[in-house]
């Protein structure tokens, strides 16, 4: 019986692998990575010079850039491509002079979160070129995360100029660099203070109902847009959920299997990832701009939430921190991106659409930023935003890579 069961699982595994292996446009079977590298190399095409990417008109340390980035980074390493390796070399090479500074407005005293994101891509050039630039822009942003402000429990602020305040998505901005810089610097308090980080977000943000997380916490609750009672902000945003659940399946990356807190880690990935693929929409195969008012007149099946949580799905599953029933739902849910976001461009290359362009919460315009569910879905939608574009390139790798274990 027992024997029985588990050749069951594994039938449903191949069959789900095998379905997502043998993806359609214009009749081609079009595999995953075949996919991320076509993203890729549209965006690339669209922007060459990478320090312009997200429409800048000036060379920016912004996270966008290192989002997408470092997806081309990880799509080198799987393709061994050397134009998405240049790729990623040009922006830090631009944006890092020979004295390891970090040049594009980057400034150490703003304590902003989503300064730490491009430091990502600077591990693997580091370890390949032996430039020491690249360290000392490295040790730059760790000397950041030190002396970064942080509430009574520890908890990062998201920025200085935002004080007292968690967002979701900073946990994806920073932490997973601080644990690879533990990691790889042997620095274990970088790797226990972004796990910290985690567990924080995870206990100010949760929500019971949904099983969701809000969008962000004001330990005062001082903020116009935070409830007085919780501190918490009013709703489940799509893509500040996404930045949550990448965090929590790449700091692991760097958690070394015998720490104490990894276990405690992975329980936190199995709970979010479980309220996630419950509010999976299930016609589409994608997820809502705005998580917990699914259907409601004005809400939108929203293409950056929906990468993010497909290249999530995917590599918890490869990383066994959940079961099969999640890598069907990566599946279905990137045949569903397919479907509902990508098109077709007259010079060949593809773009995706339904991007919700910027949101956030207070800031110089409060009346604009409460974090209600009309603020949600007013801000812009646009083709192209680099925080689909690098996710979707990502979530291709590792189903790609889950297909090559069949």
């Amino acid at each position: 019986m027992i024997r029985k069961i588990k050749y069951c699982v594994l039938l449903s595994v191949v069959c789900h692998l095998t379905s997502f292996g043998q993806l359609k446009q214009n009749n081609n079977q079009i595999t995953p990575i075949e996919w991320a590298k076509k993203m890729a190399d549209s965006d690339q095409k669209r922007t060459p010079n990478p320090v312009f990417l997200d429409g800048v008109k000036f060379p920016k340390w912004n996270y966008t850039n290192g989002l997408v980035t470092l997806a081309n980074q990880k799509l080198y390493d799987y393709t061994k491509e050397q134009k998405y390796w240049d790729y990623g070399l040009s922006y830090a090479d631009q944006l890092i002079d020979k004295e390891g500074k970090i040049l594009g407005g980057y400034e150490l005293e703003k304590y902003s979160l989503d300064l730490i994101n491009s430091g990502k891509i600077l591990f693997e050039i580091y370890k390949k070129t032996g430039e020491e630039r690249y360290k000392r822009a490295m040790d730059t942003l760790h000397k950041q995360m030190e002396g970064h402000p942080r509430n009574s429990d520890g908890g990062y602020w998201h920025k200085k100029s935002y004080p007292w305040q968690m967002w979701l998505d900073g946990v994806y901005m920073a932490d997973p660099f601080s644990a690879e810089y533990g990691d790889v610097f042997n620095v274990p308090k970088s790797i226990d203070d972004a796990i910290l980080q985690a567990e924080l977000i995870q206990k100010h943000t949760f929500d019971s109902k949904t099983g969701l997380n809000f969008h962000g916490y004001d330990e005062k609750k001082a903020q116009f847009w935070a409830n007085k009672e919780t501190g918490r902000s009013s709703h489940i945003w799509g893509r500040a959920q996404g930045w949550y659940c990448m965090a929590l399946v790449d700091i692991l990356d760097f958690v070394p299997t015998h720490h104490p807190k990894r276990k405690e880690l992975i329980k936190i990935v199995q709970k979010v990832f479980t309220a996630v693929r419950s509010a999976q929409e299930k016609n589409s195969g994608v997820w809502w701009q705005v998580m917990d008012e699914p259907g409601r007149k004005g809400n939108y099946l929203e293409s950056t939430c929906s990468t993010m949580f497909v290249y999530s799905f995917a590599k918890a599953y490869r990383k066994g921190y959940v079961g099969p029933k999640f890598l069907k739902s990566a599946r279905i849910g990137f045949n569903g991106i397919q479907k509902q976001f990508i098109k077709e461009n007259a010079d060949g290359t593809i773009s995706i659409t339904k991007c919700c362009a910027v949101a956030g919460l207070g800031g110089k315009n409060p009346k604009d930023r409460d974090g209600s569910f009309e603020y949600y879905i007013s801000e812009p939608i646009r083709d192209d935003d680099a925080k689909a574009v690098g996710p979707f390139i990502m979530a291709g790798i590792e189903l790609q890579k889950i297909l090559d274990k069949k």
